[in-house]
């Protein structure tokens, strides 16, 4: 058996700390928590209130979704392309009929060439596709586009199908979900302040921060979502801004034996595992060994959450949105409410 060694570094330093550590230490400057606050004794921690939270749902997995969750807006993960550029795996709406908020359509291409491939102009692949769309559309309160492989020569091209879709969708909400930014970025496909002129609300991914190919790290650490949130403002501003929070946690382990090896590399593994013995498969030779693997874990909680909630609600957002439901902790839905209409 593998060795495995599970180092839950500053997550879970966090959360084990914090039992005995005072709430206001937690929250500088936070608001009074109030009665409703989740937690016992002195650790309560405070009730978010936003105009607006969205959250994603996966296609499929619609008993993520309770009727008592404080949600405002559900995007519907989400109707994908095809090879050639068609629309297809359209969630549908009516099997969250119960849902009394706003859903909107997600459509998702992560495929380099294929986006540049429906973003031409006239072509009869974006006709379709924009075609496609908008028909989708119809059974959907709004539309987000989620494309995170746009080309770099693509930009222009991009912010004119927007355009279209938005003068397409009839006074449907256009949204668009846009990567983590702290800076401006010289010709940023996914320029801001470019997007901004198109899109009803942009959900900025404040997520990922640290990704399964990077270093070990948070998914998203505060200092960079306190970045995150100011460029956002100041570029998009809080009107239209939705700031994106992850339910999910990563793995990184310190070792990654999948490869390719010459003879003689693997003759050296022979020699340094002490393998003495060679099986064979029809004829094909193969050996396993035992090596230890540590690993290291970085996730959210109720405690990362709330105080992220509460450092963005500070600096004025008042859009949350999460990735995605079914991947939280159940004690975060306390913590969260929607303010009341006047």
């Amino acid at each position: 058996m593998k060795k495995i060694c599970l180092v839950f570094l500053a997550a879970f330093f966090l959360y084990t700390g914090c039992r005995t550590t005072p709430a206001q230490s937690l929250f500088p400057a936070e608001p009074e928590v109030t009665d409703a606050a989740a937690g016992d004794g002195d650790n309560k921690l405070p009730v978010s209130e936003f105009n607006e939270i969205w959250a994603y749902l996966l296609n499929g997995s619609e008993e993520t979704l309770l009727p008592d969750y404080p949600v405002s807006d559900i995007g519907y993960f989400s109707a994908e392309l095809d090879s050639y550029g068609k629309l297809i795996n359209v969630p549908d709406p009516q099997k969250i009929s119960f849902f009394t908020g706003r859903i909107h359509l997600v459509a998702a291409c992560s495929g380099r060439a294929l986006t540049h491939f429906v973003l031409a102009e006239n072509s009869a692949e974006r006709r379709q596709l924009i075609a496609d769309l908008l028909d989708a559309a119809e059974s959907f309160d709004g539309l987000q586009i989620d494309f995170e492989n746009v080309p770099q020569r693509d930009g222009g091209v991009f912010l004119s199908f927007l355009n279209e879709l938005r003068a397409g969708l009839n006074g449907k909400m256009l949204t668009v979900a846009l990567p983590a930014r702290t800076r401006r970025i010289e010709d940023d496909v996914y320029d801001y302040t470019a997007v901004c002129d198109y899109a009803d609300r942009i959900l900025v991914m404040a997520y990922d921060e640290h990704w399964s190919g990077s270093r070990p790290g948070p998914i998203a650490s505060m200092n960079w979502c306190r970045q995150v949130a100011a460029y956002s403002l100041k570029t998009i501003g809080p009107q239209k801004l939705i700031i994106g929070l992850p339910f999910y946690g990563r793995t990184w382990g310190d070792i990654n034996p999948n490869r390719a090896f010459y003879f003689s590399g693997i003759e050296r593994i022979k020699g340094e595992q002490g393998i003495t013995k060679v099986d064979r498969e029809d004829g094909v030779p193969f050996f396993n060994y035992q090596i230890p693997l540590s690993v290291t874990v970085y996730y959210e909680d109720e405690i990362s959450l709330a105080s992220r909630l509460q450092m963005y609600l500070q600096k004025g957002i008042d859009k949350a949105g999460f990735w995605c439901l079914g991947q939280e902790t159940p004690e975060i839905w306390p913590l969260l409410a929607l303010k009341q209409s006047e």
